[in-house]
C-alpha cells in the first residue's frame, strides 16, 4: 500500500496549479506475458518499480524476443476538465516503446503501435513512432478522481527494450493541438507537393491553410494558394502545390482556426535535383581497377550508363577470364599474383565509349575502393527476406544503380533459424528458400551477395550468432558464394563483460578468430567489423585483416544523428583509412526507410541529404543504399547517380578527407584525388541559410567545378547561398 500511495502522488504531483495534465514517469514491472495483467484487481504489490522514460536494458531487464507489462497506477482529478476548452477527448501521450506496445485502460485496450507475433499482421517494429491513444471523457472507462491502472505490453525483439523517451502524460487537448500537416513531396515527372492537414481527434475545426513557396536563393515567392479547410477525424484535407524542381525552394504551410485564431505551421524545403542526366551513349562510370586475390573467383560488372542494348568486348581480354557481352560482366580466375591491364569497349546504337582496366591479383589486394552497394536494414530490419534482396538487385540493374558501381547485395539481421543443424552448422529460416541459389542468382548479374553474423550467442535481433561456430560458418559462407561479412558486435557483449582484462586485445579477439576462418576460403569475402568504434577500432582493424569497421554508432534518419557521426566523430581518422580498409561511419539514409514492413520517407531534408552524400563521399565511406530502391524516386536517383561525386568516393587514391577549416557554422573538408585535383566540401551546419563567397576558400584563378551541377563555376558565380544544414561540393585544379 505504501509504493501505490507513492506511486500515485508522482502522478498528482504532475498536476500543478493551472496546468491542463498529469505526468507520470514511474510504473511497476513483470517479465513475461499474461494478458490478466491488464485487468485492474489484478495485484502487482510484488512488481518491481522502474522508470518508464528508460529503456528496461538500463535498469537491469534483458528481454529479447519476448515480452514486459508496466502497470500504472494514477489518480485522474476531474478539474482537468475544468478550463479545457473541450471536455470529449482525453489524451494518454505514452512514452515511445521498443519494438511494439498495447496499452489497456482499467482493463480496456485504447491503444497499440507496432506488431505483436500474435496480432493480426504479425510482428513489426514501430520503436521511434509517437503513442498518442485518445479516449472519450465520459464513456472511455475513465475513473475520475478515482485510481486508475494503465497496463502497458510490451514486445521487444532485439536490445534495447522498454518503454523509454518521455513520461506518461494526460491532458485534454483543444482542437487545433490534433491537427498536424503532414507534406509528400513528389518529384517524378511534374514536381509538387501535397499537403495534408489531419485531425487526430473527434473536435471540430474550420479554418484557412495558407501555403506558399519561395525561391531561397532571392527570396522570391514563386507559388502557393489559400483555401479554407474543415478536417475531420479519419478525413484529412488535403491540396496540391506545383513547384520547379531545378530550383532550391521552401514550402510554408500555416492553418488558422477560424473560431480560437489559433494557428499551425510547417516549412519544408522542397526536394530539387542539380545532377545533370546522363548521356545516351555509353559512358563508363567507375573506377579503372578492381582487385582480387589469387585462386578466388572474379565477380565484376562493369558500370557504364547509357542506353540499352550494349555490347562489351575486349581485343585484349587476359587468359582466364571471360566478358560477357550483354551486360559487361567479368568473371573467371587468375591464380598468380599480377597486375593486368586491358581495354574495354561498350558500345550501343548512340555511339560507344572506352576504359583502360587494370585488375590486381594480389594478397591484399580487395577493397581498393569503398564498396557500393545495398544493405537490408534501414528499410526491411528482421523482416527481410530472399523475396525481397532478389526485387531490390532487379530495382538495382532496372533503375540504373548497378551502373554507376553499386554492386553489392547485403541480408542483414534477421535471416538465421531458431536453431543450427544437427551438424552445428548454421540453418537459415523459412524466409529464405535457398542462400546457394540466391548468391547464384546475384553473381550470375554481375552483382555480389554479403550477408551477417555476430562473434555472440546472439545477434542484435535476436537471431543465432556464430560464437564456437566460427569455422563452419565460413564454410557455408562460402558454400553460398558470400563476398561480404558484417560481423556485428551484438551478444558478444555479454561474453566480453566475463573478460577480466577488457583492453584493446579483449576487442581483437572475437574478429581475428572470425578473419582466420575467412582467409581459409578459396573466395574473397569483405570483412566489415561493426563494433560501434569501441576501443578505437581504427587503430587495429587493418590488422585484423578487416576490409572496413564501423567507427560509430547506429546511423538513423534525423539531423542530429548524421551530423553527430558524419561531422563530429570523423574528425582525425582520414590517417587510417586507404584501399583495402576504410573508416565506415553507416549507411546512407536517403530514400524510403523505416527498419520495418512500413516504409516512409527518410526525415532528412533535400538539403540534409545533398550534406549526407557529399561528406560520405569525402569520406571515402561504404556506399551501401540503406532504403528500398524499388520505390526510389528520381531526387535519390539524382542523389546516388551522380558519375562525378562518385568519382570522388572510388577515387584510386584513396585518401579520406579531413577537416581543413571551421567558420563559425561553416565547415570545410578536403581530400586529395589522384589526378592532382582536390575535392572540397563547404557545409553550413547552422540553423541559417548562408551568403558565402567561394573565393574565401579557394582561388578563383583555379578551375572550379560544381561537382552535383557537373559545371566550371564562373566568376559570378562564385557568390552564393548554402542554405541550412547544406553544401557547395566543389573540385579544384
Amino acid at each position: 500500500m505504501k509504493k501505490l500511495f507513492l506511486v500515485a502522488l508522482v502522478a498528482l504531483m504532475g498536476l500543478q496549479a493551472g496546468a491542463q495534465n498529469v505526468s507520470v514517469s514511474k510504473a511497476r514491472f513483470q517479465k513475461g506475458d499474461d494478458k490478466s495483467w491488464a485487468k485492474p484487481e489484478m495485484n502487482d504489490v510484488s512488481w518491481e518499480e522502474i522508470d518508464i522514460t528508460k529503456n528496461w536494458d538500463k535498469q537491469g531487464y534483458v528481454i529479447n524476443n519476448g515480452y514486459g507489462w508496466y502497470r500504472i497506477h494514477v489518480n485522474i482529478p476531474s478539474s482537468l476538465l475544468k478550463g479545457a476548452d473541450q471536455q470529449k477527448v482525453v489524451i494518454f501521450n505514452l512514452p515511445k516503446a521498443d519494438d511494439a506496445d498495447e496499452c489497456y485502460l482499467n482493463g480496456k485496450l485504447i491503444g497499440h503501435t507496432g506488431g505483436m507475433p500474435d496480432s493480426k499482421g504479425g510482428y513489426h517494429s514501430a520503436w521511434s513512432a509517437p503513442r498518442r491513444y485518445a479516449v472519450d471523457a465520459k464513456k472511455g472507462g475513465i475513473l475520475w478522481d478515482k485510481d486508475n491502472v494503465i497496463a502497458v505490453r510490451v514486445y521487444n525483439s532485439g536490445e534495447p527494450g522498454g518503454l523509454f523517451d518521455n513520461p506518461l502524460n494526460i491532458s485534454l487537448p483543444n482542437a487545433i493541438e490534433g491537427l498536424s500537416l503532414h507534406f509528400t513531396d513528389v518529384n517524378d515527372g511534374q514536381a509538387h507537393c501535397d499537403v495534408e492537414l489531419s485531425n487526430a481527434y473527434p473536435l471540430t475545426t474550420n479554418g484557412t491553410l495558407v501555403v506558399t513557396v519561395t525561391d531561397r536563393e532571392t527570396g522570391a515567392k514563386i507559388g502557393g494558394l489559400t483555401k479554407k479547410l474543415s478536417p475531420k477525424q479519419g478525413k484529412p484535407a488535403r491540396v496540391s502545390v506545383p513547384y520547379d524542381k531545378k530550383k532550391s525552394c521552401m514550402l510554408t504551410a500555416t492553418y488558422t482556426d477560424a473560431k480560437s485564431g489559433k494557428t499551425i505551421n510547417r516549412k519544408l524545403p522542397l526536394k530539387y535535383i542539380l545532377t545533370p542526366a546522363a548521356p545516351s551513349s555509353p559512358r563508363f562510370n567507375g573506377a579503372p581497377l578492381f582487385g582480387v586475390r589469387p585462386n578466388s573467383p572474379v565477380i565484376y560488372r562493369f558500370p557504364v550508363s547509357g542506353e540499352r542494348p550494349m555490347k562489351f568486348t575486349c581485343a585484349n581480354l587476359p587468359a582466364g577470364l571471360n566478358l560477357s557481352e550483354s551486360d559487361g560482366v567479368l568473371s573467371g580466375k587468375i591464380d598468380h599474383s599480377c597486375e593486368l591491364t586491358f581495354t574495354v569497349t561498350a558500345e550501343n546504337a548512340k555511339g560507344k565509349a572506352q576504359q583502360d582496366f587494370t585488375l590486381k591479383v594480389g594478397d591484399r589486394m580487395i577493397a581498393l575502393t569503398p564498396p557500393m552497394g545495398w544493405n537490408s536494414w534501414n528499410c526491411w530490419a528482421l523482416s527481410v527476406s530472399q523475396e525481397k534482396v532478389m526485387s531490390s538487385a532487379q530495382a538495382l540493374i532496372d533503375k540504373g544503380l548497378a551502373d554507376y558501381g553499386y554492386c553489392y547485395m547485403n541480408i542483414d539481421d534477421g535471416w538465421e533459424a531458431e536453431e543450427r543443424n544437427p551438424d552445428g552448422t548454421i540453418a537459415v529460416n523459412e524466409k529464405f528458400p535457398s542462400m546457394k541459389a540466391l548468391g547464384d542468382w546475384l553473381h550470375a548479374r554481375g552483382l555480389k551477395f554479403g550477408i551477417y553474423s555476430s562473434p555472440g550467442d546472439y545477434t542484435c535481433g535476436g537471431y543465432l550468432g556464430s560464437i564456437d561456430h566460427e569455422q563452419q560458418d565460413a564454410e557455408s559462407y562460402n558454400s553460398w558464394g558470400v563476398d561480404y561479412l558484417k560481423y556485428d558486435w551484438c551478444g558478444y557483449g555479454r561474453e566480453h563483460a566475463k573478460e577480466r582484462d577488457k583492453g584493446v586485445a579483449s576487442y581483437v579477439r572475437p574478429y581475428l578468430l572470425m578473419q582466420k576462418y575467412l582467409r581459409e576460403q578459396p573466395r574473397d569475402i569483405f570483412y566489415s567489423l561493426c563494433q560501434y568504434g569501441m576501443a578505437k577500432v581504427w587503430e587495429w582493424g587493418t590488422f585484423v585483416d578487416a576490409n572496413s569497421w564501423r567507427t560509430t554508432g547506429d546511423i538513423n534518419d534525423s539531423w542530429r544523428s548524421m551530423f553527430d557521426i558524419g561531422f563530429r566523430q570523423q574528425v582525425g581518422l582520414a590517417p587510417y583509412a586507404g584501399p583495402g580498409h576504410w573508416n565506415d561511419p553507416d549507411m546512407l539514409i536517403v530514400g524510403k526507410v523505416g527498419w520495418s514492413s512500413n516504409l516512409r520517407d527518410s526525415r532528412l531534408t533535400p538539403d540534409e541529404q545533398y550534406t549526407h552524400i557529399t561528406l560520405w563521399t569525402l569520406l571515402a565511406s561504404n556506399m551501401l543504399i540503406g532504403c528500398d530502391i524499388a520505390q526510389m524516386d528520381d531526387f535519390t536517383l539524382n542523389l546516388l547517380c551522380n558519375n562525378e561525386v562518385n568519382a570522388v568516393n572510388q577515387d584510386v587514391l584513396g585518401k579520406q578527407a579531413d577537416r581543413i577549416s571551421k567558420d563559425g557554422d561553416i565547415e570545410v573538408w578536403a581530400r586529395p584525388l589522384s589526378d592532382g585535383s582536390q575535392a572540397i566540401g563547404i557545409f553550413n551546419v547552422g540553423n541559417e541559410d548562408k551568403k558565402i563567397d567561394l573565393k574565401k576558400y579557394v582561388s578563383p584563378n583555379l578551375t572550379i567545378r560544381d561537382l552535383w551541377r557537373q559545371k566550371n563555376l564562373s566568376e559570378g558565380e562564385l557568390n552564393c547561398t548554402i542554405p541550412t544544414h547544406g553544401c557547395k561540393y566543389i573540385k579544384v585544379k
